[in-house]
């Protein structure tokens, strides 16, 4: 399990595809402020609600200056499924090796049900125009997440 970036920290790289099989880097989002969120699973409840609710303030991100940026181990085409079914307005990138999110700590032990494994905890990352880690939600709950986010970006962007 690798650390989690923390406030303050460079922004760890990435170059993975997004739900159109289009390669997306850091580099693409010069000067913008990005929202990278890693969830565990398309067309679960709790990913559904987060997507839906980041996808209904998306237009308030953007006046901002933000790109919403989800990323999850699922395939393209159950990104595209996704998208197409809950009318997501918002760019899905696919990291089936889990390099990403390996790189943001989001890939870590989880608990359930008496057993242990490895997989994606709910977590959100607010990166800076300049690429620095602005704000870290290691450990998310889905409803109201998008919110609380949208709350602090336009807090730190309009400073």
């Amino acid at each position: 399990m690798s650390n989690i970036p923390q406030a303050g920290q460079p922004t760890p790289t990435f170059a993975t595809p997004d739900q159109n099989d289009n390669l997306v880097s850091l580099d693409d989002f010069s000067g913008q402020w990005i929202v990278l969120y890693f969830y565990p699973k398309d067309d679960t409840p709790g990913c559904t609600t987060e997507a839906q609710d980041f996808t209904q303030l998306n237009s308030e991100f953007s006046q901002l200056g933000a790109k919403i940026i989800g990323v999850s181990p699922d395939s393209i085409k159950s990104h595209c499924k996704f998208i197409n079914k809950h009318n997501l307005s918002i760019t899905l990138l696919s990291d089936p090796e889990h390099q990403l999110a390996d790189s943001y700590g989001a890939w870590r032990l989880k608990k359930f049900m008496g057993k242990e494994y490895m997989g994606i905890v709910r977590s959100t990352f607010l990166i800076s125009p300049d690429k620095i880690i602005a704000y870290a939600w290691p450990n998310v709950k889905a409803k109201g997440h998008a919110q609380a986010v949208l709350n602090k970006l336009s807090e730190l962007a309009n400073h």
